[in-house]
């Protein structure tokens, strides 16, 4: 056979060999016998040895009294049943008895398959750890007698890190989610007729249809009357919803789609566009200025000149200023000489000039349990235009009729599209969402300096606001729980050790993970936010676990009079182990949160990927910098027991 010749094949025929199967062909013999027709033929003989027992008189009477054919007819019945759960058993039994055969051809086939390469990968694997485990007392007795210098290059990175890299983070208040599904906002000249609104988007929503990465387009034009909606919405407005083929990575198409509706609408001229995600949580838009000042003409120029000028800067998109352009209306500027003159009285004329136009409720119609009012105002071809009011008569029981041109100018301006306030102060609010990769410091310092460009006039102000300012106070709110956090688990770690100077030891290895932290955030390009935050707090329980492991061994074999330095390397040498275990657990726990499958995994893997850096970090840094720090710290080289006979003691 070909296989003898092979040494794998030796291997495979052993391991054949080696596997027990006996139990099918034991169960096998049982399996095929059908006790069901051997009971009713012992039944029928039964019946045919009882019947051969009585005389001629008494089998004549049998047949004549049908107890013969009753019996006969229950055993076929009870045969029937009998075959029938007997099948069903032999049948059940026989997929059980396959599925676990099948299961063990598979198991078996598993282990033939991966038992040489999972013992060559631990092999492999134990041949690494020994080498670091027979290299880490070297370089942990290296370390203490160069301990200055350990220390020394630790603090430079560390400060190279948090004062160097440390501010070239970017930072956003929560990673934005990527769902398939984006809204594209258009906003047509105020005074817009809602037919003329749609008809100038459907073109524009055939051409997002036919993208190949689409999957549907919903539109909506204009805004209820009813409904509760934005001050900047109404019939020039549209909202359309834009659903997105099922794609491996969401994000990137998305990005893709964006950048090409942005090329779309380029083709459009005078309307504004505003693309938007739906959030999962209610927040602020990523850039927002207030300008504050009572002149509305003015701050309307400021707004719109800030406006322009923060369209220009990169990483800021759909910039929008909510003072836009008016609704037009009609203004009526009465002379009060001339309507005095007349012997009128202004309240009335303005009053008679509202009713006419409006309409008013002369009286109610009554039917039945129902009352309906009865409005009486002029006819719409008598209104709809200015020349048209111009002739409404405004001393209707006169006998001279006055027009209302003759007491009146008529005027069409426009009113402003809404009074903002914020901190009962007139605000105009610009609005700007970023770029995919900007950053939002830099995005924000640089619309500083076009604020400060502008040379704001007396009685005006501004305020950066939006994300950047929620994020300045949560990241306040965090920095304390973080500060909260650590002074907690040195209060407990004090409290085990009855002592103040082995937790502040400890303490160190949360600087030794955000080293770690801080290098690979800005080389995964990933922006410091809320979850990333969230973190690091999380870090702050978990890293400190190494150390203890480390210290309370130390500390016990100084306790048995050995040497400290002596007592450092044993206790590395015999600790090593349980924290490159524990270290791994962790690692391989958040590891499937870190790749980022499934939806929402934008939230999650910041905090994983977080958590998984400053682990590694700390303790690779926890096994030489804490037992140099240690040494340090104790000043005598005595046993532990030695140093609190001496009056110092320190557990």
């Amino acid at each position: 056979v070909f296989y003898k010749e092979l040494e794998y094949g030796k291997r495979i025929k052993a391991f054949a060999q080696k596997v027990n199967v006996q139990f099918v062909e034991e169960m096998w013999p049982g399996f095929q016998e059908f006790k069901s027709v051997e009971a009713v033929y012992s039944r029928f003989a039964g019946l045919r040895d009882q019947m051969n027992g009585r005389s001629r008189i008494v089998n004549i009477f049998w047949f004549i009294v049908p107890l013969y054919e009753i019996k006969s007819v229950y055993f076929v019945f009870e045969f029937l049943i009998y075959a029938l759960l007997e099948f069903s058993f032999r049948l059940f039994h026989a997929v059980a008895v396959f599925t676990g055969t099948f299961i063990m051809f598979v198991v078996l086939i598993s282990r033939l398959l991966f038992a040489y390469p999972a013992r060559w990968l631990v092999s492999l694997f134990d041949l690494g750890y020994n080498w670091v485990e027979k290299s880490y007392p070297k370089m942990l007795t290296k370390s203490l007698e160069k301990k200055y210098t350990v220390l020394g290059a630790v603090l430079i990175v560390f400060l190279v890190t948090l004062f160097g890299v440390g501010p070239r983070l970017g930072s956003e208040l929560i990673p934005e989610v990527h769902q398939g599904e984006f809204y594209v906002n258009l906003t047509m000249p105020v005074g817009t007729p809602v037919e003329r609104t749609d008809k100038r988007v459907l073109p524009i929503q055939q051409k997002i249809t036919a993208l190949p990465e689409v999957a549907k387009v919903a539109s909506v034009c204009g805004t209820d009357k009813n409904a509760t909606t934005d001050s900047e919405q109404g019939e020039h407005t549209a909202k359309l919803t834009v659903t997105l083929k099922p794609a491996s990575n969401v994000e990137r198409m998305e990005e893709r789609v964006i950048a090409k509706i942005r090329n779309i609408l380029k083709e459009y001229s005078g309307m504004v566009a505003n693309i938007s995600r739906p959030a999962l949580f209610s927040f602020k838009t990523p850039v927002e200025v207030h300008l504050k000042g009572y002149n509305l003409r003015e701050l309307q120029r400021l707004s719109h000149e800030l406006e322009d000028r923060m369209s220009e800067i990169d990483g800021l998109v759909d910039v929008k200023s909510n003072i836009q352009r008016g609704n037009p209306e009609v203004q009526i500027y009465y002379d009060r000489q001339l309507i005095s003159r007349y012997g009128l009285n202004i309240l009335n004329v303005a009053s008679i000039v509202r009713n006419k136009v409006r309409g008013d409720v002369a009286t109610e119609f009554k039917e039945q349990d129902r009352r309906i009012d009865i409005l009486v105002r002029l006819r719409d071809q008598d209104k709809e235009s200015i020349d048209a009011l111009k002739r409404i008569i405004i001393n209707p029981q006169a006998s001279i009729p006055i027009p209302l041109q003759s007491v009146a100018e008529i005027r069409v301006h426009e009113g402003p599209s809404e009074i903002r306030r914020v901190d009962q102060q007139r605000t105009a609010v610009i609005t700007g969402n970023l770029l995919p990769g900007a950053n939002l410091n830099e995005v924000n310092q640089a619309v500083f300096e076009e604020i400060q460009k502008l040379d704001l006039p007396d009685g005006f102000g501004y305020e950066l606001a939006g994300q950047n300012k929620e994020m300045e106070t949560s990241l306040n709110s965090l920095m304390m729980a973080l500060a909260l956090a650590i002074f907690l688990v040195y209060i407990v770690m004090a409290s085990q050790f009855e002592s103040l100077i082995h937790p502040f030891i400890i303490i160190f290895t949360i600087p030794l993970a955000m080293i770690g932290v801080i290098i690979f955030l800005y080389l995964l390009n990933i922006p410091l936010s809320i979850v990333v935050f969230l973190g690091m707090i999380m870090l702050a329980g978990i890293v400190v676990n190494n150390a203890i492991v480390l210290v309370d061994y130390i500390n016990h074999l100084r306790r048995q009079g050995m040497e400290i330095t002596e007592a450092i390397v044993q206790a590395g040498k015999v600790r090593l182990r349980p924290i490159l275990m524990t270290t791994s657990t962790t690692v391989l726990g958040l590891l499937p949160m870190a790749i980022g499958l499934g939806d929402g995994a934008e939230i999650r893997t910041p905090m994983a990927i977080t958590v998984i850096v400053g682990l590694l970090s700390s303790t690779i840094l926890t096994l030489v910098v804490i037992p140099t720090i240690y040494y340090i710290v104790s000043q005598k080289n005595l046993p532990l027991e030695q140093t609190a006979a001496a009056g110092g003691e320190d557990k």
